[in-house]
């Protein structure tokens, strides 16, 4: 007998817990790729009534959502549209974006996740953030690094931001601290689930 796979655990308050109990459950999601496809709609609909003609994006790790799809769509037939994936700047542990396309070369950072090889630096104008977990008001929890929030901190201009999780790791206690940098939207499978 096949069930649905659903963990009613509550969240644990412990930040570094939290973290690994929500990629556990995301691991684990029977449906990850019926849902991915749901979210891969969800973008691209998003996207239609956007201005912006860059967007960083990045490389998925660990069952996150892979949104390059969408953003190669996204990018035909629009010559001007780039999208990048984060290189780390090893001296400021700030993110810098390279073009990405399908096919460009590829090298591995000092994490071991890929990323573009000599290719164009730019500045998005839109930045698509991986969510581990999510709250209100766009708080969002990520690996606990920090690079999305010093990178945010520092970049001008600032680019606007949507995170991009599943809708299982909704905390609605989850709230931001001093250093966090609250996204401007937030898309799951089941559509825009918050926006400013």
């Amino acid at each position: 007998m096949t069930l649905p796979f659903k963990l009613n655990l509550e969240p644990s308050r412990d930040k570094a817990l939290l973290r690994k109990q929500l990629q556990a459950e995301r691991m684990a999601l029977l449906d990850r790729h019926q849902r991915a496809a749901h979210l891969q709609e969800v973008l691209q609909v998003w996207l239609i009534g956007r201005p912006e003609k860059t967007i960083g994006a990045y490389w998925p790790i660990k069952g996150e959502f892979d949104a390059l799809p969408a953003l190669y769509r996204w990018s035909e037939g629009h010559d001007e549209r780039r999208i990048g994936l984060p290189v780390i700047d090893r001296e400021t542990k700030q993110l810098r974006f390279h073009v990405w396309y399908p096919g460009c070369p590829m090298e591995e950072d000092a994490y071991g996740i890929p990323k573009p090889k000599d290719t164009e630096e730019f500045h998005p104008e839109l930045l698509l953030v991986p969510c581990v977990g999510y709250g209100p008001d766009g708080v969002r929890l990520g690996y606990g690094g920090g690079f999305y929030d010093r990178t945010l901190a520092a970049i001008t201009p600032k680019p606007a931001t949507a995170g991009l999780g599943y809708a299982h790791g909704y905390v609605p206690w989850l709230e931001g601290e001093p250093h966090d940098v609250p996204l401007d939207a937030l898309l799951t499978e089941e559509g825009v689930a918050w926006q400013r």
